[in-house]
């Protein structure tokens, strides 16, 4: 690796597996120091660890982004721990089996905003007060490439919650900017992880999937980190405000 995040401190969202796993390992490699917050602790301090055995740095914690308190609990560690924060990679949110549009509760169209739309907000609110301290930070939110996709109704609630965060996005890159503070989005399409590969029919949704995008093969959470670091890093201090789709050229063609 080049250490092209060597000494900043970073925070990483939903740690524990997945995409956020490899985004902290990535992050790790190029010589960053992680904060780990995450509502499953177990997973998060297992990457931790691995990190730790790698020889980098990280630090698990508990929180629940959709909790305003958990969220300032993050600050106040990342304050303790490094007295700053040089990068937020929210990437913690909920996802689902698919269901028909009109098959989901109101219970569970709420939870998905309360995740994924209202604890990207809240992790936002937390840290970015760190980083207008020192007049400079990156924010990375991941939001998904139905911003630009029309999404299958079969993901309704999921796919409008991540919608709603590419709004967060460009919103705050312009509230965030004069800070110094540069926000931007990193849409992935479906990605095989341990959640989706558990899905019911996920064989026939990753294949309907394939067959849309230019890369004939299923995207892994290891093509997203490249995008992940250069958004971290110092090479785009003038890229904020963007979506950045890394989907394999994903597009419906009518």
């Amino acid at each position: 690796m080049t250490g092209m995040l060597q000494d900043k401190i970073a925070i990483v969202t939903g740690a524990g597996r997945g995409l956020g796993k490899a985004f902290a390992i990535a992050y790790a490699a190029e010589g960053a120091r992680l904060l780990l917050p995450d509502i499953g602790l177990e997973g998060a301090e297992r990457t931790a660890a691995e990190i730790r055995d790698a020889g980098g740095e990280a630090v698990a914690m508990y929180a629940d982004i959709a909790d305003e308190s958990s969220t300032q609990a993050v600050a106040d560690k990342a304050t303790s721990l490094h007295g700053r924060a040089d990068i937020l990679l929210n990437n913690a949110g909920l996802t689902t089996e698919p269901g028909p549009w009109d098959s989901w509760t109101v219970e569970t169209w709420d939870s998905f905003f309360a995740v994924n739309t209202r604890g990207t907000w809240l992790m936002c609110k937390a840290i970015a007060p760190l980083m207008k301290e020192q007049g400079r930070g990156k924010i990375i939110n991941v939001a998904s490439d139905s911003a630009r996709l029309p999404a299958s109704q079969f993901l309704l609630p999921y796919a409008c919650s991540k919608v709603a965060i590419h709004e967060i996005t460009q919103v705050l890159a312009r509230a965030l900017g004069p800070s110094g503070i540069n926000v931007n989005s990193i849409a992935p399409g479906l990605t095989e992880t341990e959640g989706t590969l558990t899905m019911a029919e996920s064989g026939q949704m990753f294949a309907g999937t394939v067959e849309l995008q230019c890369i004939k093969r299923r995207e892994e959470p290891d093509d997203l980190v490249g995008t992940a670091v250069f958004l971290a890093s110092d090479t785009s201090d003038f890229v904020t405000g963007q979506l950045l789709l890394v989907n394999g050229g994903a597009a419906f063609v009518y």
